[in-house]
Formats: C-alpha cells, structure tokens, sequence
C-alpha cells in the first residue's frame, strides 16, 4: 500500500517532534510525507527542517504568518499548499494528519488491512483519545464521522469528492460527499489517537462551541436537527453554555449573511439523512 501524508502545523513545538517519531515508528511508511509549516511562531518550523535532514521522504513546505488562526480555511489552505508539491503520483492513500498526535506502529498497516477488507470503503482514521492533565479521555462522535486530525482517503473516493471545501465543516462535507456518493466512512474503535491539544482548547468552551455551530451551519445542517441537537446538549457538562454557543454560532451564519457550502446536492442529501434520524429510519448514523 503506498501513501502519503500532509501535516499543516501550526505552533505544534510541543508536539510536534512525537508525531514524527510515531510516523518513523510505523510498521509501513509513507512513500513521502509534505510536512507544511502554517506561519508557526514558535520552533515547530526548525524540528521539521531537523527530522526532514535525516530522513529524505519528509518534506517540509513553509508559508508565510498570516497573523492569525484561520478556522477551517486556514487548514485546508496549508493542506492544499502540500498537495500541490506532492512528488509522488502512484500513492492509493492520502493522508491528512494533525501534528498534535501520537499511535502504535501498527497504525498504519491495520487501516490499510480495513480498506483491503472492504472495498467501498472512502475514508477511515482512529478513535481519538484527547490528554487532558496527563489522563486520556474518549472524544465521541458518529461511527461515520472520522474526525479531522487523522483521515486516511483512498485516491478513488478523494477524487471522487474532489477534495476539501475550504472553509469550516470540511471534514463534514468531504464525509457526507462520499456517503453520497456510494463510499462508506469510518472511526475505528480498536485503534486509538492520543490527541495532546485537544480540538478548541485554545478558544475555551464559548469559543469552541460557537465555532462548531458556525460550521454545522456551514455544511447546510437542517434547522430542525441543529435545534433538536442544542437542546439536547443542554443537559451535557458544561451545563446550557456549550448549548447556547452552539445556538449563537449556528443563528449567526444567518444573521450575517455567510454563504454556505457551494454544494446544494450535498447539503440535501445531508438534510434528508437528518430528518430521517428524527424519524428513526436507516440513516449515515445507523
């Protein structure tokens, strides 16, 4: 199976260096790996020129400091800044990875295993645990959803959904794309991701919470389930705020006007999936 892997990372000098080690460690490597540094502030731009001396399949890309944290956006531009210098053109996976994580060796190899069981198979990544004070903790999500950190994409199924929508939600849209397309999409509960700086940590529980509504709305979630999905968050810790800035994030796309997804197929398709949640039918959640 050849791969390979693009990593935007943005002021990761703390983790940086064991995320490299753990893709070194692999049983299987990639073919080349396109490390792009986004702008980072910190060291995180010398340890990848360090590890990218030693080993001639790691590539580092380096872009200019914007000033800021682009949500969504910013990622999927550094992300397409390395696939644009990728070297290889014979891979059969490509890899969008986090530099904020750590795995097993085997990592690699049994996601590949799972592909080569399944043939309809589009995207599939690890359970991610997140480490909080040294203790990890299970990050939930639909079976279908394979969070934005770790997502391996067969080369059929990336081309097919024609890679990312650059704003926030992409790591929806690209899902729920292949969904519609025939593919099916996976986290795999066996094989776990430790996360060392957890999804919003840095925007606090407000900020987190109404960035995740902003790109539920982005991604064209139908009114009805996005109401039906802050009311149930009320009774999850932290009690109504994560609630209330799901709410905010989700009204304010209207509110201001932003455009969403520029996709209306799959925007109805996702609608259509989550009336047929609330109504109990066979749906992407199963």
């Amino acid at each position: 199976m050849k791969y390979v892997i693009i990593s935007p990372v943005r002021d990761e000098e703390a983790n940086l260096a064991r995320t490299i080690e753990s893709v070194i460690n692999q049983s299987v490597r990639p073919c080349e790996w396109v490390i792009v540094n986004d702008g980072s502030t910190d060291n995180s731009a010398a340890i990848a020129d360090s590890y990218a001396r030693h080993h001639d399949w790691i590539r580092v890309c380096h872009r200019e400091n914007r000033g800021f944290r682009k949500s969504g956006g910013g990622v999927v531009d550094a992300f397409n800044d390395g696939y644009r210098i990728l070297r290889s053109a014979d891979w059969d996976f490509i890899v969008k990875l986090d530099g904020d994580l750590s795995f097993g060796p085997s990592y690699f190899q049994s996601c590949f295993d799972v592909f080569e069981q399944e043939k309809t198979l589009g995207i599939v990544g690890g359970t991610i645990y997140n480490m909080i004070n040294g203790q990890a903790y299970l990050e939930t999500c639909p079976t279908f959803h394979v969070r934005g950190a770790t997502k391996i994409y067969r080369r059929a199924c990336w081309e097919a959904i024609g890679g990312f929508w650059p704003a926030p939600g992409w790591d929806t849209m690209d899902e729920v794309k292949a969904q519609m397309l025939g593919w099916s999409t996976r986290t795999l509960p066996n094989l776990h991701v430790l996360h060392h700086r957890p999804t919003g940590k840095n925007d606090g529980t407000w900020g987190a919470g109404f960035k995740n509504g902003r790109a539920n709305y982005i991604c064209g979630y139908h009114p009805l389930f996005m109401l039906l999905k802050c009311l149930k968050r009320i009774a999850m810790t932290p009690y109504v705020i994560q609630s209330a800035a799901l709410f905010c994030g989700f009204m304010s796309g209207y509110l201001r006007g932003i455009p969403q997804a520029d996709d209306r197929a799959t925007i109805m398709y996702l609608r259509r999936q989550q009336l047929s949640r609330l109504l109990g039918r066979d749906t992407i959640w199963r």
